[in-house]
């Protein structure tokens, strides 16, 4: 008897299957991944894209008040997506142009009354 005294017969010298690897759950849709919308604009509000871009021109002084309004407009979108199945996302892009605009706002509004007051 050669058997090993301890094994049943139900066990076997076959190891047991190894289970297949655990998926990494899938965002549902591709602006949800935080890696993409890094790389793309993908989620984001399209007011909040142009929010961000408008803040950029406000250094030029004339687009200020105009990036001004667009990111309110952008940050009321962003806020009313978040009731919705479609979060849009760029909060950081709407900030930057509500800061950007309120400062070349006033930095206009200074140019203009300091020249009028001159005449």
């Amino acid at each position: 008897m050669n058997e090993d005294p301890y094994r049943t017969p139900a066990q076997s010298s076959v190891p047991p299957p190894i289970p297949p690897p655990l998926l990494a759950a899938q965002p549902e849709r591709l602006g949800d991944d935080v890696g993409m919308r890094l790389l793309l604009p993908v989620g984001r509000s399209g007011w909040a894209i142009a929010a961000g871009y408008l803040g950029l021109f406000s250094m030029v002084l004339i687009p200020a008040p105009i990036a001004l309004i667009i990111s309110i407009i952008a940050l009321r979108d962003i806020r009313r997506s978040k009731r919705t199945s479609k979060v849009k996302h760029g909060m950081g892009r709407a900030i930057f142009g509500l800061i950007m605009g309120i400062l070349g706002t006033v930095l206009l509004g200074l140019i203009i009354f300091s020249t009028l007051g001159k005449k």
